[in-house]
């Protein structure tokens, strides 16, 4: 007799046994799952701060970006006003006239421009050309 009861505890205690274990697994999954969906949204927070943190650097740099454009073309619209003024000055100098030796002047100096291999041939006053003047 007592080998059946000691079975039938056996078996009993082996079946609560079984039942604690099961118990601790599925609590061991939820509390998984409970921690899983902190750390979905806590993840989640800190993408969107980084993003949020990016888009306002972004911004900034844009910002500075324009800020340096406006003062470049305030510094090219300055010398622009600077340039007529001058211009307005040689003119006043040479009596509001522009002579031809005057506009030849000019066109020589903006030929600073070109490179070392342009040949530039400049009309005598017969019209004919110098054909390759000081060329060494």
């Amino acid at each position: 007799m007592e080998d059946g009861i000691n079975t039938k505890k056996e078996l009993l205690q082996w079946a609560l046994s079984i039942a604690v274990v099961i118990i601790l697994i599925f609590g061991l999954f939820i509390g998984i799952n409970a921690v899983y969906k902190k750390y979905n949204i806590w993840s989640k927070e800190q993408r969107g701060r980084a993003t949020l943190a990016e888009a306002q650097f972004s911004k900034q740099v844009k910002l500075e970006e324009a800020k340096t454009n406006l003062e470049s073309e305030k510094l090219n619209a300055q010398a622009e006003v600077e340039r007529a003024r001058g211009a307005a000055e040689s003119i006043a100098i040479e009596s509001g006239k522009l002579t031809e030796n005057y506009i030849r002047y000019l066109w020589v100096r903006q030929q600073d421009n070109l490179n070392d291999k342009t040949v530039v041939y400049i009309p005598t006053e017969a019209g004919l050309p110098l054909l390759e003047a000081g060329k060494r």
